[in-house]
């Protein structure tokens, strides 16, 4: 079975009522233990690879052990790229084989973001790539993506239809709470659920995704 895309992992998902899991790797054991656990799910499944990760291990090795995965286990896998910050990267993961990228602008202005993020869809989606955008700023650590607690901003539902539209991204990454590290909250950590609900409602039927840390 060939490399595939989100799109109709997304849509079948949707249809079914469930969530699809994706999870970072960087080496041999993490991609055996994963596609093991899911094979035995019989779960759809996608990878996904930082910046880091592509520093650590290497493009190239990368992509042959998840071609091994993908022999080994017969599962339809998509190769994600996490929180890419800048259009090179991007092309340089859709150029080598990656069936989808993740184009974080949060960094940016509002307009900056969707001006950067449209440039990637149109990439991307010549080549028959998916890509994931993101509006607000998840706290944490990852890579060379640190933002404070104090800095982490939730996402303004009143923006999602306009970048949406305007950028023609695949799905949208949302911050509602969640984070990239385990912080030690004064309490419970405060989940912003009517801020999704808020989000679904005004993109129906529209993948959304939440990045959290284990």
């Amino acid at each position: 079975m060939p490399l595939v895309t989100t799109k109709e992992m997304f849509k079948k998902a949707y249809e079914d009522g469930y969530a699809i899991g994706a999870f970072n790797v960087n080496n041999m054991e993490i991609i055996q233990a994963i596609t093991e656990a899911v094979k035995e799910e019989r779960a759809p499944l996608i990878l996904q690879v930082s910046a880091g990760a592509r520093r650590y291990a290497k493009h190239v090795y990368l992509m042959k052990l998840i071609e091994a995965a993908i022999e080994d286990t017969g599962l339809p896998i998509a190769v994600h790229l996490d929180h890419g910050d800048n259009f090179d990267i991007c092309k340089s993961c859709i150029d080598g084989g990656f069936t989808s990228v993740m184009i974080d602008g949060s960094h940016l202005s509002f307009q900056e973001n969707m001006k950067l993020t449209k440039q990637v869809v149109e990439y991307a989606h010549d080549k028959g790539v998916t890509v994931e955008g993101e509006l607000g700023k998840l706290a944490g650590i990852e890579d060379d993506v640190n933002v404070s607690e104090k800095d982490a901003a939730f996402t303004d539902p009143d923006q999602v239809e306009e970048f949406v539209k305007t950028t023609g991204v695949d799905s949208l990454s949302i911050a509602i709470g969640t984070s990239h590290v385990a912080f030690k909250f004064k309490g419970e950590p405060k989940l912003r659920f009517d801020i999704l609900e808020e989000v679904a409602r005004r993109l129906p039927s529209f993948p959304i995704v939440l990045h959290v840390a284990s």
